[in-house]
């Protein structure tokens, strides 16, 4: 949700920005007064700056009266290079994992101090997550954000701990000791697992892609029921990840 920038001296940008950052997933269709209480703003601006930013194709209204991300912004956010090739290079083995697994694949990246979930393939038999393209999965309590953290800088890691480990089941880890302990396992094995920390039923295993100069890229995963044997599932995950890696060279 965007900050307050209602007060005087907010420039026509940030008031702009805060307006988009109102829509994200689960928020993705917004009226009027829903911009302007999440954004902050008085009413009478939020029109003006949806106004405009529908006028210039960036926001369109259905038929509810409701306003959603437009095409032009749609476009734009395309091009956004960096992901644009980690998708395309891992699409390939993504559909691979899930042809041999019939389970939900996933591919992240570090946003901040969140996973960004890029790209996603799942069919009817998979088990429910809480996952969306666009959507954000904590760090702490996932295969693919353990992996992200695992090969950031200190002091995202540092970032993640003193905002603290919130419980989103009773299986994850909320104690920075030992996340910090799970986080050097990690980096030494290229693999994270995730056992019914983000949902209760669900497990993951994840591991690392790396680019050209072995820096960190994303991560990719197998998510799948909590009966499922992750041994059996992490070499699968391991050669995508490894063929991911190769492709984004």
């Amino acid at each position: 949700m965007a900050g307050n920038v209602a007060v005087a001296g907010a420039s026509v940008s940030s008031r702009l920005f805060a307006v988009l950052d109102c829509f994200e997933v689960g928020a993705s269709a917004l009226s009027l007064t829903d911009i302007a209480n999440r954004s902050g703003l008085p009413l009478s601006t939020a029109r003006r700056l949806v106004s405009d930013l529908v006028a210039w194709g960036g926001l369109v209204q259905h038929e509810d009266r409701r306003f959603r991300i437009g095409m032009r912004l749609w476009k734009i956010g395309s091009l956004a290079s960096d992901q644009r090739v980690l998708r395309e290079a891992a699409l390939p083995y993504m559909h691979d994992l899930y042809e041999a697994t019939q389970e939900n694949i996933q591919l992240a990246v570090l946003d901040g101090l969140e996973a960004l979930c890029v790209e996603k393939i799942s069919g009817v038999r998979a088990v429910p997550t809480f996952t969306h393209l666009g959507g954000r999965l904590p760090l702490h309590a996932t295969g693919v954000g353990k992996i992200l953290l695992a090969f950031s800088p200190r002091e995202v890691v540092a970032a993640v701990l003193a905002q603290g480990l919130a419980p989103m089941t009773c299986h994850t880890i909320t104690e920075p000791g030992r996340l910090v302990s799970e986080l050097a396992k990690v980096r030494q094995s290229r693999i994270a697992f995730s056992q019914e920390e983000m949902s209760l039923g669900a497990v993951s295993v994840a591991s690392v892609i790396e680019g050209s100069n072995g820096a960190m890229r994303g991560a990719v995963s197998i998510v799948s029921r909590s009966a499922a044997r992750l041994d059996r599932l992490e070499p699968a995950v391991r050669t995508a990840a490894l063929g991911i890696s190769r492709a984004c060279i």
